[in-house]
């Protein structure tokens, strides 16, 4: 039971997050930070979050000076962190060090951060810079989630379950603190796994951040075509499955595709000699060898799908 957890970013994640350990009764009270007034309005509104953190900052009189602001939003901190069991930086990524260093002078020695970034070399690096002699306290982890909708009321409380979620654990956390983020994503219903964040990055440039590159450079592609408005009136489910993901957050996209830049570059390389060879295996009109690569895409498809509802099926009672 975590008696007090505060969320920085109440849209998809953060307030999925919320619900999901609020369904399962595992937490008593939920503090939302975020840099939208209207997403803690509706986050609140929703049930999400229980207090709007940052009170005493947005009480700061009008006109008052930058050392008094900057002293109002400080106690504003130090009363969201006061008591905390366990912060989730549910924002995007290129947030991650600002976020931590605000975090950093208040952090209570009994108090985890973690985060659900979905990259983790970079986010490493940065609460290293921010948190100094308290990185110990800092849990990498990123939950295997999402869908193509942003914001508060886009956050559901059966998001996770089922789904994995993947721990970076640093050589400075202790197995007290591990243990209690895996907890804390087990009671939303993910599956805990463990990597290392650079097995993490290359992982996921592969099966994360390059599809969705791809989603968004096809679609921006037929956008900008003249005769755009014909061609999307024709699209149908085929172009809707393979192009959902465009629909997610540009700006966090954006962030992650920078954060994992060399291993996405190679990925993307990887892909464009696959790209190149398909063309002139179409440009020779071998169909055989076309063939092969859609026959070898299939059955790899099909075992992955295989694997995925195995592990998924729920547990046999014979």
């Amino acid at each position: 039971m975590l008696n007090k957890v505060v969320i920085f970013g109440v849209g998809l994640i953060g307030g999925s997050f919320a619900l999901a350990l609020k369904k399962a009764g595992a937490v008593g009270s939920i503090v939302g930070m975020d840099r939208s007034p209207a997403y803690l309005a509706r986050a609140l509104e929703r049930g999400i979050i229980d207090v709007i953190g940052g009170t005493r900052a947005a009480a700061s009189p009008a006109g008052a000076d930058l050392a008094a602001g900057a002293a109002a939003a400080s106690d504003a901190m130090a009363e969201a962190l006061h008591g905390a069991d366990l912060v989730l930086l549910a924002a995007p990524v290129a947030q991650t060090e600002a976020i931590l260093s605000a975090i950093a002078p208040h952090l209570q020695a009994g108090t985890v951060v973690t985060d659900a970034g979905s990259t983790k070399s970079d986010v490493v690096v940065a609460a290293r810079r921010a948190l100094g002699g308290k990185i110990a306290q800092f849990v990498p982890g990123h939950p295997i989630a999402g869908r193509e909708t942003n914001g508060p009321d886009a956050a559901i409380d059966h998001l996770y379950a089922g789904k994995k979620c993947v721990l970076t654990a640093l050589d400075e956390n202790a197995a007290e603190d591990i243990d209690r983020v895996a907890a804390a994503w087990r009671a939303c219903g993910a599956i805990i796994h463990r990597l290392t964040p650079q097995e993490h990055d290359k992982v996921f440039a592969a099966v994360s951040h390059l599809p969705h590159l791809l989603a968004y450079a096809l679609v921006d592609d037929i956008a900008n075509k003249p005769h755009a408005d014909l061609l999307f009136q024709y699209a149908a489910s085929g172009f809707r499955d393979f192009t959902r993901i465009a629909g997610s957050s540009p700006e966090m996209w954006r962030d992650i595709s920078l954060a994992n830049q060399s291993a996405l570059l190679t990925e993307l390389d990887a892909y464009l000699a696959q790209l190149t060879g398909l063309r002139a295996r179409l440009a020779a009109g071998d169909g055989a060898g076309l063939e092969r690569v859609y026959s070898n895409a299939q059955s790899a498809r099909h075992q992955w799908i295989t694997a995925i509802e195995a592990a998924e099926a729920p547990p046999s009672h014979e």
